[in-house]
């Protein structure tokens, strides 16, 4: 089943008003020319896909434009995948447009229903959806319109435009030539039409084995763009489909079925990454061809690209991230240091600062890469004012204020305190409390207490002899929220490290009294009550890799792995935690945001893991 939508995660509302700027790029300039040209404006739309006879009898779209995000089921969507759902959603949304969530399962091999499922989830939890204005789903599988991509391949045969080809995989590649030479005619390609579409038929009835012959395109081998010359768009795969089972034996290459895709969906604006960019010319040919035949609707689709992500610290590979998973490497494909979808969501990423990423780093037709620490900080700005604050102690030191009986009359005596849980709160926007409280133990960390202080050190010493011989008193310091102490020694273990802080509490400091600031201290330390702490494991993630680009320049990435990525810590945290929910977000006071593990907290046993720190600790 696909996870659960997280209980915390803030709707994200969009501003479709005309003030609603949004910053220009060339591919809003191309739709804003064609909306001011009506270049799509007597669009037909027959609520379904369909060729060109299943529009022509329907009303105009009502759909300004149309885009559509394609992912082959294939794997877990990565944050490259984000960007494009965010772009193409987006643009559909701010045009009075629809977008078409539409699986382009083309390969029987490699596809499976979980990764359908995961998909699926993916685009919803980042805030989209793919209804029209009247509620209909526009959900499409690209299998589904194999009937016709086989019609259209024997339309192809039938005018000359595609033959099939029975040269070995080595022979067309050596005869497809290269960038310095033309390719070469297959001995095939001057067959009769009848001829190719005997064996054609024959491909698709099963009498051939896989890799014997293949259909290809009729266009010139001794094009300059290598990909006109002659492609392969039919090959014979004798496996089972997960949509249409065992129906077909022949499946269309990629290349062939996505702009038929785009056309019996009636999308105005196909919006790809850049390696398609040298693909546009078959894409518009085979347009061209079905369109002379009156085989599909017109206008046709236009494709566009735009430079995909290039995210520091991160690969985005599905075979080596695949290989991370096999491996073992990372617990799976929702792995918090994984740049999937479901890896970025366990993180404790926001649907909210993965749009505003998105829409912050903008779209060009220029590679470049983008610092790691972008995305962090959109997170931070979406964490701000959302994620209640808790004390935490993740390297926890037992300290024991050795004068509570005698303040307050019995050492099982308690003192209530209260923090605010969101001290940034939006204006006009309740404030939250936390409580908690003040006994005679308390949890501090372990770097809260040096018993030789280094120079500039405010927090936890000892009394020391100083320069005049005289001894000083130890250093006092605010317990957050609760009262002002005064460190007087330590306990040490037969190896002579430190077990415990002794410290004695000063009367009438608690913050929040009139006496609050009768003592001045240069710090105050977090802390957690030993009598109403709550124990909890934390995992402390960071970036996968060393390397700001582990995939790049052919560099083995596995050997950039970083070796501290995870580390797992029993901590004590402040009793508001107590009741915190899978998903829940935090920010830990001077640590950072952390989240409730979606897959591993409970109440009984609370698991945290860390999203990312109060700034970027990565930053040059």
């Amino acid at each position: 089943m696909p996870p659960k939508i997280p209980r915390m995660s803030t709707p994200v509302h969009h501003d479709t008003s005309a003030e609603a700027a949004k910053p220009s790029n060339f591919l809003r300039q191309i739709i804003e020319s064609d909306l001011s040209h009506g270049v799509h404006a007597q669009k037909h739309w027959a609520g379904s896909p369909g060729d060109a006879a299943h529009h022509a009898a329907a009303a105009v779209d009502p759909a300004k434009i149309r885009t559509r995000f394609p992912p082959e089921p294939n794997g877990y969507l990565h944050v490259g995948h984000a960007k494009s759902i965010c772009l193409n959603f987006g643009l559909a949304r701010d045009y009075g447009g629809v977008c078409h969530l539409r699986f382009d399962d083309t390969n029987p091999e490699k596809e499976d229903q979980e990764y359908v499922d995961s998909i699926i989830d993916a685009v919803h939890w980042l805030g989209f959806d793919w209804k029209d204005r009247d509620g209909h789903e526009n959900l499409y599988y690209a299998s589904n319109y194999f009937g016709f991509m086989y019609r259209a391949a024997e339309y192809l045969i039938e005018t000359g435009n595609a033959y099939v080809d029975e040269q070995t995989p080595e022979e067309m590649r050596a005869n497809r030539g290269d960038f310095g030479k033309p390719g070469v005619d297959s001995p095939y390609r001057n067959r009769t039409p009848a001829e190719n579409l005997a064996r054609f038929r024959e491909m698709r009835d099963g009498k051939l084995p896989d890799g014997a012959a293949v259909l290809r395109a009729r266009i010139d081998m001794g094009h300059p763009n290598i990909n006109l010359r002659d492609p392969a768009i039919y090959r014979i795969k004798h496996a089972e489909h997960h949509n249409t089972g065992n129906q077909w034996c022949i499946y269309p290459m990629y290349t062939f079925a996505h702009p038929i895709e785009d056309a019996l969906e009636c999308i105005t604006h196909s919006i790809c990454t850049l390696e398609f960019e040298d693909q546009r010319p078959f894409y518009d040919w085979l347009l061209d061809r079905l369109g002379e035949g009156g085989l599909i609707a017109r206008p046709q689709p236009r494709q566009y690209e735009f430079a995909r992500l290039n995210l520091t610290y991160v690969i985005t590979s599905k075979r080596k991230l695949k290989h991370l998973v096999d491996s073992g490497i990372v617990s799976g494909w929702d792995d918090p240091r994984m740049p999937t979808i479901v890896g970025l969501r366990r993180r404790g990423y926001t649907p909210a600062s993965i749009q505003m990423f998105c829409e912050r780093i903008g779209v060009t037709k220029d590679y470049s890469w983008i610092d790691y620490g972008t995305l962090e900080g959109c997170l931070r700005e979406d964490l701000e004012s959302k994620a209640h604050r808790a004390m935490a102690v993740l390297d926890p030191l037992p300290l024991t204020l050795t004068n509570w009986a005698e303040v307050f009359g019995s050492d099982g005596h308690v003192e209530a305190c209260s923090l605010p849980a969101l001290p940034h709160a939006h204006e006009g926007q309740a404030v939250p409390e936390r409580h908690f409280t003040l006994g005679r133990e308390v949890w501090i960390e372990r770097e809260d207490f040096a018993e030789v202080p280094p120079k500039g050190y405010k927090r936890l010493y000892p009394p020391r002899l100083g320069a005049d011989g005289q001894m000083l008193p130890g250093n006092t310091v605010r317990l957050k929220g609760g009262y002002v102490i005064e460190c007087t020694g330590c306990e040490k273990d037969a190896g002579g490290h430190v077990t415990r802080v002794l410290a004695t509490v000063v009367p009438d400091t608690k913050s929040g009294t009139p006496g609050a600031d009768s003592v001045k201290v240069k710090a105050a330390i977090t802390w957690v009550g030993v009598q109403d702490g709550v124990q909890a494991e934390v995992r402390l993630y960071d970036r996968l890799f060393t390397d700001a680009q582990p995939d790049a320049g052919g560099k083995d990435f596995l050997a950039l792995l970083n070796p501290d990525s995870l580390k797992v810590v029993t901590a004590y945290v402040e009793p508001s935690l107590a009741a915190a929910q899978p998903d829940d977000k935090f920010q830990f006071e001077r640590f950072g945001y952390f989240v409730a593990d979606r897959v591993d907290h409970s109440a009984s046993r609370p698991v945290f893991n860390k999203i990312t720190g109060l700034k970027d600790s990565w930053a040059k």
